[in-house]
């Protein structure tokens, strides 16, 4: 491949966290070459500006050194040049999650749009990259773990990879070090399961089991005709920690964290199902979802994406919103929950959009456009200012999902609708030859008119683009599922969120109205104590605290704001902390249990 983009990747430096890395361009431009590096990372929308993190760069040419102006944060211009062009730069890897990078003694982990100069000009040429081995003991027992295709590289071993263009090549993460594998098939598809840190007794064969469920659900439940997948092979990336949760979707593969206590043990008994096994069962769920959506059906604005600014879309309550809602559904559906833990975590998700006011004040539509520069930069206030298109998002598919089989009498349902997107904007999202192009905001309520053959502007104009409370109680009793909101009015309460600051206990989050607000307290603030009694750490004994207490008595609180002792008499309100619960109603009327729960379509 004479033309091909070629990058070589080093750990240079574990103990200073640095990758040296260089890029080789056969034919530069001819009015100069600029480079770039990606300021975000496809799925996590907030900008992050992964420039900062390269700390000297210096480029070639004929032997010859090359000046390099700088553009902007995170573009590089290099004057014409003839012949091969050759820049070589390090970069700082320090962050644990999945979303940059991170080296050290016990591994190496990098995201293509942390590490890899983007070839203005050069994106659609083939990439190659060889991944190479430090010299010393420390790294001798490493492999890769990768999910991109094998140039000269044998699987889990360095050397060379490839990628068919740029966007390619940052879609698949890499993992380096000695790691726990295993290996299981989904419809005849090879699926990798990678687990990098210190987790005792791992249960890899259980692990595999019930993702294999999981997998092979997903994969049906999209083309449950040809049970397909859209990869010839996927890789769940693990890194266990002490403390970390999180994921970040690709094409064929996923990054994690999760806490090692969370991961099986061959100790457990075989039906076990711990509350943190259960999460990163779910995580993995929705990581593997999107699959299907988001990486292949996308917002138009996301066909191609803009790596060097914001990309603004309305639309994520339905690719990450929906996400959520299938996520667990799909665990049920596997048999690997029950319909009672189902509908536990469905209360939980629904207690949670509840909790705050700013379900008022933007709705799931804003909160998709706002991601940029709200969702992903919480504070004290986020609570009462903004809702989740996550949380929010979920339970306005299971709203469209429960409308969608009210209308139809149960013959469609949002499944119906996951798939008519997928045939018409995502099979062929990667086809060679194939235009690529999103689906935008007014074809998802156009095609679920079609799907349902009723107008849905309604719902749409209420629950997506409006911030009234969706009916659910409504919606859920006519499918033979019982809602009770059990919160504890009679319990007093400062309406507040607590949290741990050393050993101080801080007012994570004072919610609108309540009686912390009223009486002129703020987030941020150390609550030292109640009527004269000290304030545990993080708060633990608030609540016997005020068990001696009504609902509207009085109570004298001091708090440190920044260095100032303050006073506040507060008058206790209810405790109005949502305890929504899920139960199936008796049977009888309604039929439509299974047919939410377990099944594509009804009965």
């Amino acid at each position: 491949m004479k033309n091909a983009i070629r990058y070589s990747i080093i750990p240079k430096d574990l103990g200073g966290h640095l990758f040296a890395v260089s890029l080789t361009i056969p034919e530069p431009d001819e009015g100069g070459q600029v480079l770039a590096l990606p300021a975000w990372i496809p799925g996590s929308y907030m900008i992050r500006e992964f420039a900062r993190n390269i700390v000297q760069i210096s480029a070639k040419a004929n032997g010859k050194s090359v000046p390099l102006e700088k553009l902007s944060k995170d573009c590089w211009m290099m004057p014409p040049v003839d012949g091969v062009l050759t820049v070589e730069y390090e970069v700082y890897a320090w962050d644990l999650s999945v979303r940059a990078a991170h080296l050290d003694q016990s591994h190496g982990f990098f995201n293509g749009t942390s590490v890899f100069l983007r070839a203005l000009g050069h994106e659609e040429l083939p990439h190659i990259v060889d991944i190479e081995r430090m010299e010393g003991s420390t790294c001798k027992n490493w492999r890769v773990a990768t999910s991109l295709p094998e140039h000269k590289a044998k699987r889990y071993g360095f050397g060379s990879y490839i990628a068919a263009n740029y966007d390619e090549l940052i879609d698949h993460p890499v993992e380096m070090g000695e790691f726990a594998l295993a290996t299981f098939k989904a419809h005849g598809v090879p699926h990798d399961v990678v687990v990098t840190g210190v987790v005792p007794n791992l249960d890899l064969d259980r692990l595999c089991t019930d993702l294999k469920k999981i997998c092979e659900s997903q994969i049906a439940f999209f083309e449950p005709k040809t049970k397909r997948a859209p990869m010839d092979r996927y890789v769940f990336m693990t890194m266990a920690v002490g403390d970390g949760y999180g994921g970040l979707e690709h094409r064929a593969s996923t990054a994690l964290i999760c806490l090692r206590n969370d991961l099986p043990s061959k100790g457990d008994a075989p039906d076990a199902m711990s509350d943190g096994y259960r999460s990163y069962l779910g995580l993995c769920s929705h990581e593997y979802f999107h699959t299907w959506n988001v990486k292949r059906i996308k917002p138009a604005v996301f066909a191609p994406y803009d790596y060097q600014n914001e990309t603004y879309t309305p639309l994520l309550w339905l690719f990450e919103g929906f996400t959520s809602y299938y996520d667990d559904l799909v665990l049920v559906r596997a048999g690997i929950i029950s319909e009672t833990a189902y509908f536990d975590l469905l209360a939980k998700t629904i207690n949670s959009v509840l909790r705050g006011n700013g379900r008022f004040k933007q709705s799931v539509a804003d909160s998709s456009f706002d991601a940029w520069v709200k969702y992903y930069r919480r504070d004290e206030n986020t609570p009462n200012a903004v809702v989740s298109y996550y949380t929010k998002g979920s339970l306005v598919a299971l709203a469209l999902d429960l409308t969608l089989r009210a209308k139809t009498d149960g013959k469609k349902s949002l499944d119906d609708l996951m798939q008519a997107l997928w045939q018409r904007y995502g099979k062929d999202f990667y086809t060679e030859g194939h235009e690529q192009h999103g689906v935008f905001e007014e074809e998802i309520e156009a095609l679920a008119e079609e799907i349902c053959g009723a107008k849905l502007g309604k719902f749409f104009d209420t629950y997506v683009r409006g911030t009234e409370d969706i009916p659910l109680a409504k919606l859920l009793a006519d499918f033979g599922i019982g809602y009770q909101d059990e919160r504890a009015k009679h319990k007093p309460s400062l309406e507040v969120q607590l949290a741990s600051s050393g050993s101080d206990c801080k007012l994570a989050t004072v919610f609108e109205g309540g009686a912390a607000h009223k009486a002129g307290l703020s987030g941020g603030d150390l609550l030292i104590a109640i009527d004269g009694l000290r304030v545990a750490a993080g708060g633990s004994n608030v609540a016997a605290l005020l068990a001696r207490y009504k609902v509207g008595s009085k109570v004298e609180l001091h708090v440190f704001r920044r260095d100032e002792l303050l006073k506040f008499n507060v008058v206790l309100g209810s405790d109005e902390t949502p305890a929504v619960k899920l139960s199936l109603l008796e049977p009888g009327k309604k039929k439509a249990k299974k047919e939410f729960l377990l099944r594509p379509s009804a009965l």
